[in-house]
């Protein structure tokens, strides 16, 4: 097989046993790698009702058969398992150079099962698997893990780990390797610390081949280039993805004080832009990406001195706006506090923001918060919690449970400004001032998530997706029910950069075309555009059935209440909310090939696509 390394790594942790098996050729032809490959192992060998946290649970990780090779920006892997946050489908993905480095000890993924009496961690040298003791790494942060594994094996060693936000299972921990570069969402950290996983470690230099050696690299530099030349370039590496905080801020999109308004009066002083003139000190690039978004930056000196990377958009969006920290450095202070403890940004922040709003409104009190003040804007409030949350000590015990949680517990009206989808905690976009940004948001199979479609970027910047052709949104303002086809289509096509390996920030730079000229002369298929939207498609529908196999009905593709109730209060898009939805959802479940009333993938759907062996079980 080109383009893969033809084996799957099985590791059993209740008994220690590590198995090797090879990839079924026929499941690559139709899932091709990465959160495609992993979703159809997870769909076969997670029973019903299994416990995220529990034994039957499977922890996958999983490359992409461009990971690792010249294609741009190729050196991402996923991370698919039962969400511990939503108890659906879950995955996460991450960049760095580790996924390249797993791949090259030659294998293309592996598979954790059960869980370890005490703790461990694995190591990958060349091919050769072990588990070592990990008694004295745990407790231990994100650094500190590095280092001593490193320490131990050898500086050529790459790790990917938990911190103590994992094995506390904090129901977003994430999965950190490069030091900074996450796994952030769907609390994979969480499902890898019950598994009592600390670590993996690799090192590995086995070729990678690609079936037309001469045409992959013709094709890889011209689409190299293309992206080299592109706006998204310029823009992305002078500013980082903290480019954008301007730009939605000023369409009054910007969610603020726990999305109370869409406008952050203060955005000067945590922009992109000030990130840049004030904190940045390099740029920092994935394998094989021409673009280096990545942040590196420096608070020299304070209460909030720190040296690491970040803040990055969503970062700002969720500890700037959400908490409405006016201060860059505590921003950047917070962002590394989540990559020391292994923590999502998102999810911490818009925890923190929600509880934040509680105590304002006085459904938390003094006595409930460990004698904390949780006033929006206090910045040593945020930089207390985040280590509470992380060991779950006093009122981090409870929002280390994420906001749905925590609103269920705390009642009292809560669940209105409680803002998840599914259970996942959204992103900095407020649909209210793109409207089809909602409909993404309530499909997306791992619930508040920007990713699975990335609709916010021809709806709210009006940067084009090239790898759907019909990306663009007429008007922002207005939910039109002929346009959820658009996120039908990224859906589809960005679950595509998941099982490639690659970055989706490249889907805005590149056509359809290219990867699927990329993807053939990578693998040695026959392979079109068609086949590339027709991949997407039936991935996207196997992790929707999954999701409703265990219990996703059409209720859970909702908003939280506040953007239904709530009009913005100011800003360009005052006055407006999302009144639509039901009419946008029927459209979207008509594209899609779904059932209306249960939001299930129809039967004839499911034989058009080949997943066969779905019906019936859903």
């Amino acid at each position: 097989m080109f383009g893969f390394m033809g084996k799957i790594l099985r590791v059993d942790l209740s008994n220690s046993k590590i198995a090797e098996e090879p990839l079924k050729e026929q499941d690559c032809k139709m899932f091709l790698g990465g959160s495609g490959l992993a979703t159809k192992y997870l769909w076969d060998e997670v029973p019903k009702g299994a416990d995220p946290l529990g034994p039957d649970n499977a922890l996958i990780f999983m490359t992409g058969p461009l990971t690792g090779t010249e294609s741009p920006s190729a050196g991402r892997y996923c991370v698919v398992t039962k969400s511990p946050l939503t108890g659906f489908w879950g995955e996460a993905n991450s960049g760095g150079n580790w996924g390249v480095h797993f791949k090259c000890t030659g294998f293309d993924g592996i598979i954790f099962k059960g869980a370890s009496p005490k703790p461990v961690y694995l190591v990958i040298d060349e091919g050769k698997a072990e588990l070592k003791d990990a008694s004295k790494l745990w407790g231990k942060s994100v650094i500190e893990t590095n280092n001593l594994i490193k320490q131990e094996l050898g500086e050529d060693f790459e790790v990917a780990c938990i911190g103590v936000g994992g094995e506390n299972l904090v129901k977003y921990a994430c999965i950190i390797n490069d030091l900074h570069r996450a796994a952030g969402r769907c609390g994979v950290g969480a499902v890898m610390g019950s598994k009592k996983l600390k670590a993996i470690a690799v090192r590995g230099s086995k070729e990678i081949k690609v079936a037309n050696k001469e045409k992959f690299s013709e094709v890889s530099k011209t689409n190299y280039d293309l992206v080299n030349e592109s706006m998204l370039k310029i823009t992305l590496e002078t500013y980082g993805t903290a480019m954008a905080t301007d730009l939605i801020n000023v369409r009054g999109g910007f969610p603020t004080r726990n999305w109370q308004t869409g406008v952050f009066p203060d955005i000067e002083k945590i922009s992109g832009i000030t990130l840049t003139e004030t904190l940045l000190t390099d740029r920092k690039h994935c394998y094989a990406c021409p673009i280096s978004c990545g942040r590196v930056s420096v608070v020299k000196s304070g209460p909030y001195a720190c040296k690491g990377e970040g803040p990055e958009f969503e970062t700002i969006g969720a500890f700037g706006a959400m908490c409405a920290l006016e201060s860059l450095e505590a921003v950047t202070y917070a962002h590394n506090l989540c990559d020391e403890y292994g923590l999502d940004v998102i999810s911490a922040g818009s925890t923190i923001a929600f509880a934040m709003e509680c105590y304002e409104k006085g459904i938390l009190t003094k006595a409930q918060t460990d004698g904390l003040e949780l006033k929006f804007g206090d910045p040593d409030v945020v930089a207390r919690l985040i280590p509470k949350i992380a060991n779950r000590e006093g009122i981090g015990d409870l929002l280390a449970e994420g906001t749905m949680r925590v609103a269920k517990k705390l009642g009292k009206g809560t669940e209105k400004f409680a803002m998840h989808v599914k259970g996942l905690e959204m992103p900095a976009y407020d649909p209210r001032a793109a409207k089809i940004c909602g409909l993404a948001f309530a499909t997306a199979n791992r619930g508040g998530d920007h990713i699975t479609a990335y609709v916010e970027g021809p709806a709210f910047i009006d940067i084009p997706f090239l790898c759907v052709e019909d990306s663009k949104i007429e008007d922002a303002m207005v939910e039109n029910p002929k346009e959820t086809k658009v996120v039908k289509d990224l859906e589809d096509a960005n679950t595509m950069f998941d099982a490639m390996g690659t970055c989706k920030f490249m889907g805005m730079a590149l056509a359809a075309q290219d990867w699927a000229d990329m993807i053939g002369n990578c693998v040695g298929w026959d392979y079109t555009v068609n086949d590339f939207r027709k991949t997407g498609e039936r991935i996207y529908n196997l992790a929707r059935a999954f999701s409703v196999r265990e219990g996703c009905t059409r209720a859970d593709d909702s908003l939280p209440k506040r953007l239904y109730e709530d009009p913005l209060p100011e800003g360009a898009a005052e006055g407006h909310k999302v009144e639509k939805m039901d009419e946008m959802l029927d459209a979207y479940y008509e594209f899609r090939g779904w059932d209306k009333k249960t939001a299930k993938p129809t039967p004839e759907k499911l034989k058009e696509l080949g997943l066969d062996f779905v019906i019936g079980k859903i």
